[in-house]
């Protein structure tokens, strides 16, 4: 076999997202191909997931999915779930092999060495050709630390992921420098306990931001999420460089200092409000989401009464609302005082209502404003023959644009006015976007002002 196609997928964690477009790009590199659809490929690769239960029971019916879709295609199955139940994943039909997650960082390898695939020299293919992932080749997402060190009681990930392990500040930048060149916009550095970056290498996510600031030109860097214990004092100081986009995502979990304890959380709510007063201090337009578990172990009325207050005085841009399901494996799954379903889910219907006003406040802020966007594509095409255009503002709030069909925004920087909140409740902001002066050549590129800062367009 001179060039293998290669269909690539997971579901879950951002982290899972980086890791397959990361094994993409080595195997392009290799001179293979990347599959678009399971039909096609000689080797279907899933990267599984077990946050939850249900996330556990998802990864088992994909697999099984996949199989249908191409029987004869080598399948091999990674990833959280694989690691914890590595038996089981290997018993279910079509499964060929199982790699740990302790493995994978040699699995490109391990399948061209598996498919007796050889390959081309690194780098025999033409920059812009590298890189190109099903999806949107706007963001990439870069893995720079795998592992966990905190225990919190709910988290399966930690027993899944093992130990921190990061990568070098010059293997990141060298990766985010080739993602620039090979036409991305945005880069998000992602981990499982990205705050813990860099103990292992006697480095820190400080230093890791500023050489990626420094020494790449990738116009957008954005942190993914952080635990708020993990913030060094000037953390928020990195936001003097406008080309750090101004979102951060802060697990709370919690309201209930009481429940925080219990789920092992090394934070307060007073910690938690302090830090966030000081990020709202020090980052103009600062937008603020949040992971939230609803209905944990012992999670009493006085409890959940202290979270809505708490929630409410901070207040997010979004929130993921979690309710708590038992992790075999876990502490919490053993912990007495299992709130009642009926309760949990009344629970979440009260917090989901709050997010919605929260979030909807959060756009109402911006109407009538002018900001920049970084427009994704390919744009869906309407019944009036318009094209609906997404993208995010730099502190990640989504934009849409009705456009004329012959209009191109993918992947482009351009600055939107005429915000206006849109939906039913709002999610998103409608915006017309402000089109250069002249269009430059296909290939070409060009810088646009807008609010005071330079954004490179091509």
């Amino acid at each position: 076999m001179d060039r293998m196609h290669v269909y690539l997928t997971s579901i879950g964690c951002r982290l899972n997202e980086a890791e397959v477009a990361t094994w993409a790009r080595q195997f392009q590199l290799a001179g293979h191909q990347v599959a678009t659809h399971p039909r096609d490929a000689h080797v279907i690769i899933f990267n599984t997931c077990a946050v939850t239960a249900e996330a556990a029971r998802k990864s088992r019916q994909f697999v099984k999915r996949l199989h249908r879709q191409n029987p004869n295609a080598r399948l091999i199955v990674t990833g959280c779930y694989a690691s914890l139940e590595p038996a089981r994943v290997a018993e279910l039909m079509g499964v060929d092999r199982v790699v740990s997650n302790a493995e994978k960082d040699d699995l490109v390898a391990l399948v061209v060495e598996e498919m007796a695939a050889p390959a081309m020299p690194r780098l025999a293919l033409e920059p812009e050709s590298l890189y190109v992932y099903p999806g949107s080749r706007t963001r990439a997402f870069v893995k720079v630390q795998d592992g966990c060190r905190n225990r919190c009681t709910f988290c399966i990930v930690t027993l899944a992921r093992g130990e921190e392990r990061s990568r070098t500040i010059v293997e990141v930048v060298d990766e985010i420098r080739a993602l620039h060149a090979a036409g991305y916009q945005e880069a998000v550095i992602t981990g499982v306990h990205l705050g813990g970056y860099g103990k292992d290498l006697g480095e820190d996510l400080v230093s890791l931001v500023r050489a990626i600031l420094a020494d790449t030109d990738i116009p957008r860097l954005r942190l993914s999420s952080l635990e708020p214990w993990d913030l060094p004092q000037g953390f928020f100081h990195l936001w003097s460089n406008p080309r750090l986009m101004p979102h951060l995502h802060l697990p709370l979990q919690s309201g209930s200092d009481r429940i925080l304890r219990r789920m092992a959380r090394r934070t307060t709510t007073a910690q938690y409000a302090a830090l966030i007063a000081q990020a709202r201090d020090a980052i103009p337009d600062f937008n603020l989401t949040t992971d939230l578990i609803v209905g944990f172990p012992g999670e009493s009325d006085d409890d959940w009464a202290q979270t809505v207050s708490f929630v409410q005085e901070i207040g997010f841009g979004h929130m993921h609302i979690f309710t708590y399901s038992p992790r075999a494996g876990t502490a919490a799954a053993r912990m007495p005082h299992q709130v009642p379903g009926d309760v949990k889910r009344a629970r979440s219907r009260e917090m989901h209502a709050i997010a919605a006003r929260m979030k909807a406040d959060t756009l109402a802020r911006y109407a009538g404003r002018t900001l920049s966007v970084l427009w994704e594509g390919p744009g869906e095409r309407l019944a009036s023959d318009e094209v609906r255009w997404s993208g995010y503002t730099p502190n990640y709030l989504r934009v849409d644009a009705i456009q004329p069909p012959h209009l191109d925004l993918d992947n482009r920087i351009l600055p939107a006015r005429h915000l206006t909140p849109a939906g039913d409740p709002p999610d998103r902001l409608m915006g017309e976007p402000l089109m250069p002066a002249a269009t430059p050549a296909a290939g070409g590129s060009r810088t646009f002002d807008a609010d005071g800062q330079r954004h490179h367009v091509g």
